[in-house]
């Protein structure tokens, strides 16, 4: 599947520092870079289930680890980032059916739409973006390494995951029992279903029902699982053991837990040596959710002549792992301060510029720590235009040496 088209990314004369995230696994930050071999760091974030247009949750999403992308690769290291689009799943075929389109057509769209969305934001795309459908295969072949291993059995026409086959099962989300049951049934899983060895087992392969799609395998016709499409496409892409796995908090379980158990059985080997989760987007009080109807679409805000890199700006003034309310007072202070942005980059001259570099680079290199960042910004240009007629314009070069680091760093471009 083609991924959109990537942003000039400036090549700064500065080394950033190493990365350090937060490791949902072992609930701290820990250094993140590529292992000894000189390989590239590895990335997946979990993608999109195209059933409808971006919001503001997803985009909070993919900004955030757009800054680990351009956060690596201001380190000194290559970067292998890796994305999947759920382009055949429940929820698309219900609202297909229900808006009475074709759900590939469906799904072709919403995915287009999304494309344009992360080009106005200017997220760096993927090296490899990956549709369901089209990961069938490695998907199967994944389901025979598991059924080897003696973790797969059938429940009528379905085939589950014994959870128990993996030792390590819960260390990536630390829930105990009660918490999983309860996230599993709220987010998609099937614990009441009779004939299960656990009520946590997951579906690896969904049986032929009449009406909706179906492809040939060993096990009978069927479509992939939602959790095991992401541990087939990640393990073919990026292989074992990869440098982060990412996605909103939303996913920590059931979904990365299960990608892991799926690929810790198949290989022996952890699946990912980071687990690093966005927090969630409300609106009028609760979760951005397209169940809830309460989502402000990135594509909207774009018709309404808003310019992308103020939704960027928007969404860099929070910290990723943080749970945040979207307002419209959000928006339109983003609008202004990247007025004033401008307007302190059009002098040329300014405030020094050094340490503003230095801060920004510190600042995502320290947990994507955005907030910080734009903080430093903020400081620079309220001494570049300064107040009562005391501008600092010490620095001739200001412009010229700022706005790389706003592009390369933060993905903004003035």
């Amino acid at each position: 599947m083609r991924a959109w088209n990537a942003p000039g990314l400036p090549v700064l004369p500065v080394t950033g520092p190493q990365v350090v995230l937060h490791d949902t696994a072992r609930g701290g930050k820990v250094e993140s870079r590529p292992d000894a071999s000189g390989g590239p760091a590895r990335l997946y974030v979990c993608g999109i289930t195209p059933y409808d247009a971006t919001h503001i949750g997803h985009a909070n999403t993919y900004v955030a680890f757009d800054l680990l992308n351009r956060a690596w690769r201001n380190a000194g290291h290559d970067v292998r980032y890796v994305q999947n689009v759920t382009d055949v799943d429940d929820p698309l075929l219900e609202r297909a059916a229900k808006v009475g389109v074709d759900w590939v057509e469906l799904a072709e769209r919403e995915t287009e739409l999304f494309r344009k969305d992360m080009e106005a934001l200017r997220v760096l795309p993927p090296v490899e973006y990956v549709g369901a459908v089209e990961s069938i295969p490695l998907v199967i072949e994944l389901i025979e390494r598991l059924d080897a291993a003696g973790s797969i059995y059938r429940v009528e026409q379905d085939l589950y995951f014994s959870v128990a086959a993996d030792r390590a099962f819960g260390e990536e989300s630390n829930y105990d029992r009660e918490t999983m049951l309860r996230f599993f049934a709220e987010r998609g899983g099937d614990p009441d279903r009779a004939g299960k060895k656990d009520p946590l087992d997951c579906v690896v392969w969904r049986g032929e029902r009449d009406g909706e799609p179906a492809w040939d395998s060993p096990y009978g016709p069927g479509r992939p699982g939602w959790h095991i499409e992401c541990a087939a496409i990640a393990l073919t892409h990026l292989g074992g053991a990869f440098e982060v796995q990412a996605g909103g908090s939303d996913l920590i379980f059931p979904h990365h837990e299960m990608c892991a158990g799926h690929a810790q059985v198949a290989t022996g080997e952890a699946f990912a040596r980071v687990y690093t989760h966005a927090g969630m987007v409300a609106y009028d009080g609760q979760k951005m959710s397209k169940s809830l109807g309460n989502l402000v679409f990135v594509s909207a805000l774009r018709n309404s002549d808003i310019d992308p890199m103020a939704i960027r700006l928007a969404l860099l003034r929070h910290h990723y792992r943080s749970d945040w309310e979207w307002t419209d007072a959000h928006l339109w202070q983003a609008v202004d301060d990247l007025a004033d942005w401008r307007r302190a980059l059009a002098l040329g001259a300014g405030a020094p510029a050094g340490p503003v570099v230095e801060e920004v680079l510190a600042a995502l290199a320290d947990d994507l720590d955005a907030p910080r960042a734009t903080a430093a910004v903020d400081a620079w240009v309220k001494a570049t235009l300064g107040t009562g007629g005391l501008a600092d314009t010490s620095d001739p070069d200001a412009a010229v040496t700022l706005l790389p680091v706003l592009d390369a760093a933060l993905g903004v471009a003035l």
